[in-house]
Protein backbone atom coordinates (compact mmCIF):
# COMPACT_ATOMS: atom_id res chain seq x y z
CA UNK A 1 0.00 0.00 0.00
CA UNK A 2 1.20 3.54 -0.67
CA UNK A 3 0.10 4.69 2.82
CA UNK A 4 0.49 1.60 5.04
CA UNK A 5 0.10 3.23 8.45
CA UNK A 6 -3.24 5.11 8.48
CA UNK A 7 -6.10 2.70 9.19
CA UNK A 8 -9.02 4.96 8.23
CA UNK A 9 -7.81 5.06 4.62
CA UNK A 10 -8.12 1.27 4.43
CA UNK A 11 -11.45 1.41 6.23
CA UNK A 12 -12.85 3.88 3.68
CA UNK A 13 -11.64 1.82 0.72
CA UNK A 14 -13.04 -1.38 2.23
CA UNK A 15 -16.39 0.35 2.75
CA UNK A 16 -16.59 1.31 -0.93
CA UNK A 17 -15.30 -2.04 -2.26
CA UNK A 18 -17.65 -4.08 -0.08
CA UNK A 19 -20.66 -2.14 -1.35
CA UNK A 20 -19.45 -2.23 -4.97
CA UNK A 21 -19.07 -6.03 -4.83
CA UNK A 22 -22.57 -6.33 -3.43
CA UNK A 23 -23.93 -4.09 -6.20
CA UNK A 24 -22.10 -6.11 -8.86
CA UNK A 25 -23.53 -9.35 -7.52
CA UNK A 26 -27.04 -7.90 -7.64
CA UNK A 27 -26.99 -6.02 -10.97
CA UNK A 28 -23.81 -6.89 -12.87
CA UNK A 29 -21.40 -4.31 -14.28
CA UNK A 30 -22.86 -1.19 -15.90
CA UNK A 31 -20.10 1.37 -16.33
CA UNK A 32 -21.97 4.67 -16.03
CA UNK A 33 -24.26 3.49 -13.25
CA UNK A 34 -21.31 2.07 -11.34
CA UNK A 35 -19.44 5.39 -11.58
CA UNK A 36 -22.39 7.23 -10.06
CA UNK A 37 -22.79 4.53 -7.42
CA UNK A 38 -19.16 4.93 -6.32
CA UNK A 39 -19.52 8.73 -6.18
CA UNK A 40 -22.65 8.43 -4.04
CA UNK A 41 -20.96 5.89 -1.78
CA UNK A 42 -18.02 8.25 -1.27
CA UNK A 43 -20.36 11.12 -0.46
CA UNK A 44 -22.25 8.91 1.98
CA UNK A 45 -19.04 7.85 3.69
CA UNK A 46 -17.90 11.48 3.94
CA UNK A 47 -21.21 12.43 5.56
CA UNK A 48 -20.92 9.59 8.09
CA UNK A 49 -17.39 10.67 9.05
CA UNK A 50 -18.54 14.28 9.27
CA UNK A 51 -21.21 13.28 11.79
CA UNK A 52 -18.69 11.23 13.77
CA UNK A 53 -16.28 14.19 13.92
CA UNK A 54 -19.05 16.42 15.23
CA UNK A 55 -19.90 13.89 17.94
CA UNK A 56 -16.22 13.70 18.89
CA UNK A 57 -16.25 17.49 19.25
CA UNK A 58 -19.41 17.57 21.37
CA UNK A 59 -18.16 14.81 23.67
CA UNK A 60 -14.56 15.97 23.90
CA UNK A 61 -15.06 19.67 24.53
CA UNK A 62 -15.75 18.82 28.17
CA UNK A 63 -12.02 18.26 28.78
CA UNK A 64 -11.34 21.93 27.94
CA UNK A 65 -12.03 24.75 30.37
CA UNK A 66 -11.93 28.50 29.94
CA UNK A 67 -8.33 29.50 30.49
CA UNK A 68 -6.91 26.15 29.34
CA UNK A 69 -3.56 26.15 27.59
CA UNK A 70 -3.61 23.36 25.02
CA UNK A 71 -0.85 21.75 22.98
CA UNK A 72 -1.70 20.02 19.70
CA UNK A 73 0.47 18.26 17.14
CA UNK A 74 0.18 17.93 13.33
CA UNK A 75 -3.21 18.59 11.70
CA UNK A 76 -6.27 16.71 12.88
CA UNK A 77 -8.77 19.24 11.58
CA UNK A 78 -10.94 19.78 8.53
CA UNK A 79 -7.89 19.91 6.26
CA UNK A 80 -6.65 16.51 7.46
CA UNK A 81 -10.02 14.82 7.95
CA UNK A 82 -13.43 16.28 7.06
CA UNK A 83 -15.71 18.93 8.53
CA UNK A 84 -14.42 19.76 12.04
CA UNK A 85 -11.71 17.10 12.11
CA UNK A 86 -10.97 15.07 15.25
CA UNK A 87 -8.58 16.76 17.70
CA UNK A 88 -9.53 20.16 16.32
CA UNK A 89 -13.23 19.27 16.58
CA UNK A 90 -12.76 19.13 20.35
CA UNK A 91 -11.07 22.53 20.33
CA UNK A 92 -13.55 24.12 17.91
CA UNK A 93 -16.63 22.91 19.81
CA UNK A 94 -15.20 24.21 23.09
CA UNK A 95 -14.61 27.60 21.49
CA UNK A 96 -18.09 27.71 19.98
CA UNK A 97 -19.54 27.02 23.43
CA UNK A 98 -17.97 30.26 24.59
CA UNK A 99 -14.87 28.89 26.28
CA UNK A 100 -11.77 30.99 25.77
CA UNK A 101 -8.30 29.44 25.86
CA UNK A 102 -4.98 29.39 24.03
CA UNK A 103 -3.58 26.69 21.75
CA UNK A 104 0.11 25.99 21.20
CA UNK A 105 0.64 24.49 17.74
CA UNK A 106 3.72 22.36 17.10
CA UNK A 107 5.17 23.22 13.70
CA UNK A 108 5.29 19.45 12.97
CA UNK A 109 8.37 18.94 10.86
CA UNK A 110 9.27 17.99 8.26
CA UNK A 111 6.00 18.82 6.43
CA UNK A 112 4.93 21.59 8.83
CA UNK A 113 1.29 20.49 9.02
CA UNK A 114 0.95 22.32 12.33
CA UNK A 115 2.38 25.66 11.31
CA UNK A 116 0.84 25.62 7.82
CA UNK A 117 -2.55 23.96 8.34
CA UNK A 118 -3.57 23.82 12.00
CA UNK A 119 -2.62 27.43 12.70
CA UNK A 120 -4.68 28.52 9.66
CA UNK A 121 -7.74 26.56 10.82
CA UNK A 122 -7.55 27.94 14.35
CA UNK A 123 -7.08 31.51 13.15
CA UNK A 124 -10.04 31.05 10.80
CA UNK A 125 -12.14 30.07 13.85
CA UNK A 126 -10.89 33.06 15.82
CA UNK A 127 -9.08 30.84 18.32
CA UNK A 128 -6.02 32.32 20.02
CA UNK A 129 -2.99 30.25 19.00
CA UNK A 130 0.79 30.34 18.85
CA UNK A 131 3.08 28.29 16.61
CA UNK A 132 5.98 26.81 18.55
CA UNK A 133 9.08 24.89 17.47
CA UNK A 134 8.75 21.11 17.66
CA UNK A 135 11.50 20.92 20.26
CA UNK A 136 9.99 23.63 22.50
CA UNK A 137 7.12 21.66 24.08
CA UNK A 138 9.26 20.59 27.05
CA UNK A 139 10.13 24.21 27.78
CA UNK A 140 6.46 25.19 28.08
CA UNK A 141 5.51 22.10 30.09
CA UNK A 142 8.40 22.56 32.52
CA UNK A 143 7.20 26.09 33.24
CA UNK A 144 3.59 25.06 33.81
CA UNK A 145 2.33 26.74 30.66
CA UNK A 146 0.47 23.74 29.18
CA UNK A 147 -2.61 22.21 30.83
CA UNK A 148 -3.46 19.42 28.39
CA UNK A 149 -2.44 17.86 25.08
CA UNK A 150 -4.92 16.82 22.38
CA UNK A 151 -3.81 14.96 19.23
CA UNK A 152 -5.38 12.81 16.53
CA UNK A 153 -4.48 9.26 15.52
CA UNK A 154 -3.71 7.38 12.33
CA UNK A 155 -4.19 3.93 13.85
CA UNK A 156 -5.01 2.58 17.30
CA UNK A 157 -4.07 -0.93 18.38
CA UNK A 158 -6.27 -3.20 20.48
CA UNK A 159 -4.10 -2.63 23.55
CA UNK A 160 -4.59 1.14 23.29
CA UNK A 161 -1.24 2.01 21.69
CA UNK A 162 -1.63 4.98 19.34
CA UNK A 163 0.19 5.48 16.05
CA UNK A 164 0.25 9.11 14.96
CA UNK A 165 2.44 11.70 13.26
CA UNK A 166 6.12 11.53 14.13
CA UNK A 167 6.77 13.56 17.27
CA UNK A 168 3.59 12.50 19.08
CA UNK A 169 5.39 9.97 21.29
CA UNK A 170 7.87 12.46 22.70
CA UNK A 171 5.04 14.89 23.54
CA UNK A 172 3.23 12.09 25.41
CA UNK A 173 6.37 11.20 27.41
CA UNK A 174 6.88 14.86 28.32
CA UNK A 175 3.23 15.22 29.32
CA UNK A 176 3.45 12.15 31.59
CA UNK A 177 6.62 13.49 33.21
CA UNK A 178 4.87 16.78 34.02
CA UNK A 179 1.49 15.34 35.05
CA UNK A 180 -0.34 16.81 32.04
CA UNK A 181 -3.39 14.98 30.62
CA UNK A 182 -2.76 13.57 27.14
CA UNK A 183 -5.87 12.93 25.02
CA UNK A 184 -6.24 11.28 21.63
CA UNK A 185 -9.30 12.13 19.50
CA UNK A 186 -10.31 9.63 16.80
CA UNK A 187 -13.36 7.78 15.47
CA UNK A 188 -13.71 4.14 16.48
CA UNK A 189 -12.91 3.17 12.88
CA UNK A 190 -9.31 4.14 13.68
CA UNK A 191 -9.06 1.11 15.96
CA UNK A 192 -7.63 -1.83 14.05
CA UNK A 193 -9.05 -5.09 15.48
CA UNK A 194 -6.32 -7.06 13.68
CA UNK A 195 -3.51 -5.21 15.44
CA UNK A 196 -2.83 -6.22 19.04
CA UNK A 197 0.01 -3.79 19.73
CA UNK A 198 1.42 -0.63 18.19
CA UNK A 199 4.62 -2.55 17.51
CA UNK A 200 2.69 -4.56 14.89
CA UNK A 201 1.84 -1.47 12.81
CA UNK A 202 3.95 -0.84 9.68
CA UNK A 203 5.56 2.58 9.89
CA UNK A 204 5.79 4.50 6.63
CA UNK A 205 9.21 5.91 5.79
CA UNK A 206 8.92 8.93 3.54
CA UNK A 207 11.21 10.57 0.97
CA UNK A 208 14.35 12.01 2.57
CA UNK A 209 13.91 15.15 0.46
CA UNK A 210 11.23 16.20 2.96
CA UNK A 211 14.12 16.66 5.39
CA UNK A 212 16.53 18.23 2.91
CA UNK A 213 14.16 20.84 1.48
CA UNK A 214 11.56 23.29 2.72
CA UNK A 215 8.94 25.14 0.73
CA UNK A 216 7.69 28.61 1.54
CA UNK A 217 6.74 32.05 0.33
CA UNK A 218 9.50 34.30 -0.97
CA UNK A 219 8.13 37.64 0.18
CA UNK A 220 10.34 39.52 -2.30
CA UNK A 221 9.00 37.73 -5.38
CA UNK A 222 5.64 36.70 -3.87
CA UNK A 223 6.27 33.18 -5.18
CA UNK A 224 6.27 29.79 -3.48
CA UNK A 225 9.82 28.44 -3.61
CA UNK A 226 11.62 25.26 -2.58
CA UNK A 227 15.09 25.54 -1.05
CA UNK A 228 17.61 23.03 0.27
CA UNK A 229 18.61 23.45 3.93
CA UNK A 230 21.12 20.59 4.33
CA UNK A 231 24.58 19.93 2.82
CA UNK A 232 24.50 18.22 -0.58
CA UNK A 233 26.35 15.14 0.66
CA UNK A 234 24.12 14.59 3.70
CA UNK A 235 21.68 11.70 4.13
CA UNK A 236 18.38 11.69 6.02
CA UNK A 237 15.94 9.27 7.66
CA UNK A 238 12.27 10.20 7.62
CA UNK A 239 9.74 8.00 9.44
CA UNK A 240 6.28 9.51 9.06
CA UNK A 241 4.78 8.16 12.30
CA UNK A 242 5.66 6.94 15.77
CA UNK A 243 4.02 4.76 18.43
CA UNK A 244 2.72 6.15 21.71
CA UNK A 245 2.27 3.33 24.26
CA UNK A 246 -1.10 3.21 26.00
CA UNK A 247 0.44 3.97 29.41
CA UNK A 248 1.05 7.58 28.34
CA UNK A 249 -2.54 8.22 27.24
CA UNK A 250 -5.15 9.70 29.59
CA UNK A 251 -8.14 9.03 27.38
CA UNK A 252 -9.27 8.37 23.83
CA UNK A 253 -12.09 10.66 22.71
CA UNK A 254 -14.42 8.88 20.26
CA UNK A 255 -17.91 9.41 18.85
CA UNK A 256 -19.22 7.01 21.51
CA UNK A 257 -17.50 8.51 24.54
CA UNK A 258 -14.13 8.99 26.21
CA UNK A 259 -12.43 5.69 26.98
CA UNK A 260 -9.28 4.63 28.74
CA UNK A 261 -6.88 2.74 26.45
CA UNK A 262 -7.43 -0.54 28.31
CA UNK A 263 -11.17 -0.35 27.58
CA UNK A 264 -10.78 -0.52 23.80
CA UNK A 265 -10.58 -4.30 23.51
CA UNK A 266 -13.93 -4.66 25.28
CA UNK A 267 -15.45 -2.05 22.96
CA UNK A 268 -14.25 -3.91 19.88
CA UNK A 269 -15.51 -7.21 21.23
CA UNK A 270 -18.93 -5.62 21.62
CA UNK A 271 -18.61 -4.47 17.99
CA UNK A 272 -19.52 -0.87 18.75
CA UNK A 273 -19.15 0.76 15.33
CA UNK A 274 -15.81 -0.93 14.67
CA UNK A 275 -16.59 -3.91 12.45
CA UNK A 276 -18.93 -1.84 10.27
CA UNK A 277 -19.26 1.90 9.90
CA UNK A 278 -23.03 1.82 9.41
Amino acid sequence: ATRPTAHDLFFAIDFVLKNVKKKLAEEGFQKNRMKMFVVKLSEKYSKIIEEKCQRIGRIGEKVIETGSRILTHCNAGALGCVDYGTALAVIKFAHRKGKRFVVYVDETRPRFQGSKLTSWELAHEGIDCYIIADNAAGYYMQRGLIDLVIVGADRIAMNGDVVNKIGTYEKAVLAKEHGIPFYVAAPLSTIDPKIESGEDVPIEFRDEDEIHYITGLNESSDKIERVRITPQQSKALNPGFDITPARYITGIITEEGIFKPNELKKIVERSINVQGIL
